[in-house]
């Protein structure tokens, strides 16, 4: 199994999730090659959860990672279906990624793979606005 999906699956155990029960990984694989992890930690107020895919990208960021610094993305879940990022975290994936692979995969061995703007069409992009 691919590096980046160990990592997803792994960092998914440390997931903080007591009220939905739903633990989610993510792993990003920078330009150079090394991996960063994170998971989703809820609280009880739910507009204050963070999701794994941010968690990541803002752990990476904190760590002195720039924007479009990144190779792909995994996201990990327990659940039958693959489950993409919400619409939040593909905004936060397109503006420091860009267009990158977001691999899907859950615990029962499926995986899906997507360049960021199929899940993504018409993407918002500050760089769009200045003339």
């Amino acid at each position: 199994m691919d590096a980046l999906i160990q990592a997803a699956v792994r960092v998914r155990e440390n997931a903080f999730a007591p009220y939905s029960n739903f633990r989610v990984g993510a792993a990003l694989e920078t330009a150079g090659g090394e991996i960063i992890t994170g998971c989703n930690v809820e609280n009880a107020s739910y507009g204050l959860t963070m999701c794994a895919e941010r968690t990541a990208i803002f752990k990476a960021v904190s760590e002195g990672h720039r924007p479009h610094s990144f190779q792909r993305v995994v996201v990990c879940t327990d659940a039958v279906e693959l489950t993409p990022p919400c619409g939040a975290c593909r905004q936060i994936l397109w503006e420091f990624c860009g267009d990158v692979p977001v691999i899907l995969v859950n615990l029962k061995g499926k995986r899906r793979e997507f360049q960021l703007r199929e899940l993504f069409p018409e993407a918002f992009d500050a760089a769009n606005l200045s003339e």
